[in-house]
């Protein structure tokens, strides 16, 4: 099978079907030694998105911005109000009193971009689900994996 058709159908499956066409046409795929399987994605030296073992992704800030032109690949995401939105640029997780909106496809555990004026500021794991999210005013929503603060010194905000 093609590798970028099967990076295509897992996009789809994981944040919505049509979220595919958003994927860079000038992709770098970079396969394991080891097993032959696709490692990482990059397009012009920026890493897009790792495969994980388990047939998950584990995108990056850039990736997910791109993406973001699709209205499915929203509904994977969750905005922050402008008090978190600096700690979570740093790289610290996001609390469910912080959370200004949240899509309605976030799932335990899925890889969820976190948005401040849809721009994203960071990618993390989802703690709870869109709607425990929602009515929870305690406790962890996402926990950050991949910042901006990771990639540039400097803050945006």
């Amino acid at each position: 099978m093609d590798q970028t058709l099967k990076l295509k159908y897992t996009l789809d499956a994981l944040f919505g079907s049509g979220v595919s066409k958003y994927l860079p046409k000038n992709i770098e795929i970079v396969f394991s030694r080891k097993t032959g399987r696709i490692k990482t994605v990059s397009e012009k030296g920026k890493l897009l998105c790792t495969l994980r073992i388990d047939g998950g992704l584990a995108i990056s800030p850039y990736f997910a911005q791109i993406l973001l032109k699709s209205k499915k690949f929203k509904e994977n995401c969750l905005e922050v109000n402008q008090e978190a939105a600096p700690f979570v640029q740093d790289g610290k997780s996001v609390f469910c009193k912080h959370v200004v909106w949240c899509g309605k496809n976030i799932r335990i555990a899925s890889d969820t971009p976190v948005l401040y004026k849809n721009k994203v500021i960071a990618v993390g794991k989802a703690v709870l689900s869109s709607e425990m999210i929602s009515d929870f005013n305690r406790g962890m929503a996402v926990r950050v994996r991949d910042s901006l603060k990771s990639h540039r010194g400097e803050s945006t905000l």
